[in-house]
């Protein structure tokens, strides 16, 4: 597969600059999610290296999104950073009962970047690898009719799928009331196989079992079973990156 994969990477960066563009500053780990977000297919992985660095461009052209700019939805503190899983993966929990559908569209997808972004950056030792992941939680407990924003998960998870790819790990949602099946149902009707295959609906004990053995209760606030206490994403304090 080493061959397969160097060979595929070489096929991609010829392919990007086709398109006028470069990879010359990204390293294979970050080529690799491309190339696995679309099987191994060096010019479809270039296509979408080469949007993803047009978006990133437009959308976020200072490379980061600053809290100034997504202070309405910071304000609700409905996103929580906990720290690494056992395996390594920094968790995010999104507090659904907290959010309340976006006024500003344009806002909540900076916000969207924001927190996916430091999310992300909280798993860096040092320096970004390029191949990071992250694990979410999304906790629909306490829920009504209000709280309820298709379009806002929608955008979510296209984010991921079209411009982080490979960076979920998996998601666990926990909670779910009965009146919410039919929304799941239509937002995962937009969501490619490939999430779908990473999401997984909490409904029982063993499933319960199973997602604070994978978290871990050190990190897992007391609410889900762990030890930890609930960390607001913007009280998360990271480093400056090396180099």
């Amino acid at each position: 597969m080493e061959g397969n994969q160097e060979i595929a990477l070489n096929q991609m960066r010829k392919s990007v600059q086709k398109l006028g563009s470069s990879t010359e500053k990204y390293g294979d780990p970050t080529l690799l999610r491309f190339l696995i977000a679309r099987s191994m297919d060096p010019e479809k992985a270039g296509k979408m290296f080469v949007q993803w660095q047009k978006w990133r461009a437009s959308l976020v052209p200072n490379g980061f999104i600053a809290e100034s700019e997504v202070v309405d939805e910071l304000a609700s503190r409905k996103i929580y950073l906990q720290g690494l899983s056992k395996n390594g993966y920094p968790v995010m929990i999104v507090k659904a009962s907290k959010h309340f559908p976006a006024k500003d569209q344009l806002q909540f997808k900076k916000f969207v970047v924001h927190l996916l972004d430091k999310t992300i950056a909280s798993s860096f030792k040092g320096r970004e690898i390029g191949n990071e992941k992250l694990l979410g939680i999304l906790d629909l407990q306490h829920i009504t009719y209000k709280n309820i924003d298709a379009r806002g998960l929608i955008t979510g998870f296209q984010f991921l799928q079209s411009y982080y790819p490979e960076r979920l790990a998996k998601c666990y949602i926990l909670h779910m009331p009965r009146f919410f099946v039919s929304v799941w149902r239509m937002v995962s009707y937009f969501l490619e196989k490939a999430t779908l295959e990473k999401i997984v609906i909490v409904t029982n004990e063993d499933e319960n079992r199973n997602f604070i053995q994978e978290v871990g209760e050190e990190i897992l606030p007391e609410e889900y079973g762990g030890r930890a206490k609930l960390v607001a994403i913007q009280d998360v304090v990271l480093p400056p990156l090396d180099g």
